[in-house]
């Protein structure tokens, strides 16, 4: 028995010191990038960021904010320009398909569930082209416009299948009920099964609008002008070409990275429930 428990606590022991020396090893770059943000530039190059004894400051941020040469205040407003649509109109459509999937049969719905599935699978890189001479034909190249229509219908096709699987989840004996009470299906959706659905509702929202806010492959492709810059583009614009201000670099991508971090400590407790749509065979 005292064999047994020294067994026990010595694994108990080795799990944990693993356990922490990865979470320390995760959270290492992040330690890094704030000690550079807070840091003139001299000190980090002769110093080093992990030198804790210097001078702080917040200057880094306040110009990555205000300089008017990659302001990040133009970058953030153009970002939630692009990303809460590219999230709302998304969510709503899909929410519908997920519905129609989920509760009625209809013909090649097997084969449009595919469809899906392959879209899901197919690269950014593979789309570009296409989507490129479609915008520049209906006049919205290098407009916000644009690239919303773009973000809305990328997402389409995964929210569509998370949904669906967590529809499938849900209890169809109370939707019968109101059904034979004289409910309509419109009103069944939208009275009973998206209350029912906020946690998958919550994540699917979280990931896409962290999507949208932190892409930089379509950004680039389909902005060219400088005012239409969203964050991430704004950001690169930090790199100089001979001279890299590192304290400023990493100032705009804490500030960047910081609005999907909020949003995701505010929806936490239904992202976890919501993610057993993924659990689910659909």
């Amino acid at each position: 028995m005292v064999r047994r428990r020294g067994k026990k606590l010595i694994k108990y022991i080795v799990i944990n010191i693993v356990v922490w020396a990865l979470a320390i090893l995760w959270v290492l770059p992040f330690i890094g990038i704030t000690m550079v943000s807070l840091r003139p530039f001299s000190e980090v190059v002769v110093k080093g960021w992990w030198n804790i004894i210097g001078q702080y400051t917040l200057k880094n941020y306040v110009d990555a904010w205000t300089d008017p040469m990659y302001s990040l205040e133009t970058g953030f407003r153009n970002s939630l320009i692009v990303t809460i649509p590219s999230t709302v109109i998304p969510l709503f459509i899909a929410a519908l398909a997920a519905y129609v999937f989920s509760r009625f049969s209809f013909p090649l719905k097997t084969m449009l569930f595919i469809t899906l599935l392959i879209i899901m699978a197919m690269p950014q890189q593979m789309s570009v082209i296409p989507l490129f001479f479609m915008l520049n034909k209906m006049g919205l190249y290098d407009k916000l416009q644009g690239l919303i229509l773009v973000h809305s219908s990328w997402g389409l096709a995964w929210i569509t299948f998370f949904l669906k699987n967590f529809f499938d989840t849900l209890p169809k004996e109370i939707e019968e009920a109101a059904r034979v009470d004289g409910a309509s299906d419109f009103h069944i959706f939208f009275r009973i099964v998206l209350p029912m659905s906020l946690p998958a509702i919550a994540s699917v929202a979280a990931i896409q609008f962290t999507w949208v806010w932190s892409d930089f492959f379509y950004a680039l492709v389909f902005l060219v002008s400088p005012q239409n810059y969203v964050a991430t583009l704004q950001v690169a614009t930090m790199k100089g070409q001979y001279h890299i201000d590192w304290g400023l670099l990493s100032a705009g991508s804490i500030l960047t990275m910081s609005v999907p971090l909020i949003l995701y400590a505010l929806l936490q407790k239904y992202y976890v429930k919501g993610m057993v749509g993924w659990t689910v065979k659909g």
